[in-house]
């Protein structure tokens, strides 16, 4: 039996979603399926996006047109952008069950500093031009801004209904805000937190968010329903609906933007889908409890955090298969969290241990089992690689 925020979903919903989609995983489970060098800031510096960030380089391969051949190729190893210059190196610990956030000294294995936010804090998330970082208070109906330069809150909490978690238009127009309980997109001005305009969902569960390759639209995965929603950013609105089964949760683009990969962790790995096409091509198995999705700084691989087993499974880009998994000694519960700047480290929250996992790279070891507050969710490395935030704990490019 899946454990489940109280918060996020009805008791009684909850208890019909789990028999309905345990039903349709079991039939769904036999399915198949870096560069170096300066990187240029953001055109603004404020304390929230500004202009459009440059376009990266594109060849005609591809399906739907124009494809870039990397979409991380700005988010190399220490490839930092002057915008980050300041920033201190720390991981930032969302406790959602304490209401905290317990900051992590990343050289010492130590926590440094804990402070409170809102109600309810499950992500923290860069701003698209990388000078703030928000966490995002779901059941405060808040953002608590922080300033990466001192790892301090640096203003009262801004006023956000029901953000559970939060993204940014490639561009920088919009924050979009992820509001899962009331199922729907709500799209701020990032400079003054005025709504602009919301997309309702039909699919209860909304969750996370990745950004085409050339980005016209996203898709994002709905928990509760075992379905994919994809949005067009032009106007904006929802353009279609992919069922999947299962319980999706985090999703990530490939390098080449050919594929999506969505974890399932009631199917217990991947589901691959062309983005263009918005069609399933395949599943690939992983672990129990398939969640969180992190590419490592050379793109050529993916780290997937298997909550429910205690391990990490790396995903070969090329290939579309795993090469490897990593076990926790011990046990433990990997949730969300990212990469260290220079890619040797992979930080992981447990969110049902009250602890928080640093893990090499180089052969999955486990360097530090940190304990942190009740419910840490959506951990955020800081400062990471890359041009401009897309939002979540940091998706960068």
């Amino acid at each position: 039996m899946w454990t489940y925020d109280d918060a996020r979903l009805p008791r009684a919903l909850r208890l019909v979603v789990i028999v309905a989609l345990w039903a349709a995983v079991v039939a769904a489970c036999g399915e198949g399926a870096g560069s170096s060098g300066p990187v240029s800031p953001p055109t603004k510096a404020s304390g929230s996006p500004g202009g459009p960030p440059a376009s990266p380089s594109v060849s005609a391969e591809g399906s739907g047109g124009a494809q870039p051949v990397n979409v991380y190729a700005f988010a190399g190893a220490n490839q930092l952008s002057p915008a980050v210059r300041g920033a201190k190196e720390l991981v930032y610990v969302p406790n959602s069950d304490s209401n905290t956030v317990d900051v992590i000294d990343p050289a010492t294995f130590k926590v440094i500093d804990h402070f409170v936010t809102g109600r309810a804090p499950q992500h923290v998330v860069p701003a698209w031009d990388l000078s703030t970082l928000y966490v995002t208070n779901n059941l405060g109906n808040s953002l608590t801004p922080i300033d990466p330069t001192t790892g301090k809150i640096k203003g009262p909490n801004i006023p956000v209904a029901d953000p559970y978690n939060m993204y940014f238009a490639p561009d920088g127009k919009y924050a979009i805000v992820v509001a899962e309980e009331l199922q729907r997109l709500d799209f701020y001005d990032p400079h003054t937190w005025q709504l602009r305009t919301q997309v309702k969902v039909d699919c209860p569960g909304v969750d996370h968010v990745d950004f085409s390759a050339d980005n016209s639209f996203f898709v994002a995965t709905c928990e509760f329903s075992g379905k994919l929603v994809k949005v067009d950013l032009r106007t904006p609105s929802v353009v279609g609906y992919l069922t999947v089964e299962g319980m999706p949760q985090d999703i990530k683009l490939d390098p080449r933007g050919e594929v999506l990969y969505i974890a399932d962790m009631m199917a217990n790995g991947l589901h691959l889908v062309d983005p263009v096409r918005f069609q399933k091509i395949g599943f690939l198995a992983t672990g129990k409890g398939a969640h969180g999705l992190y590419p490592n700084r050379e793109a050529t691989a993916m780290y997937v955090s298997n909550r429910g087993e205690g391990s990490v499974s790396v995903v070969d880009f090329t290939t579309r298969q795993v090469q490897r998994k990593w076990q926790i000694p011990g046990g433990g519960s990997p949730d969300m969290g990212g990469v260290s700047a220079d890619g040797s480290v992979l930080w992981l929250t447990g969110r049902y241990n009250s602890e928080v996992y640093a893990i090499s790279t180089k052969d999955g070891s486990l360097l530090a089992r940190i304990k942190v507050g009740p419910g840490p969710h959506g951990a955020c490395v800081w400062p990471q690689p890359g041009r401009y935030s897309l939002g979540h704990t940091g998706i960068l490019r």
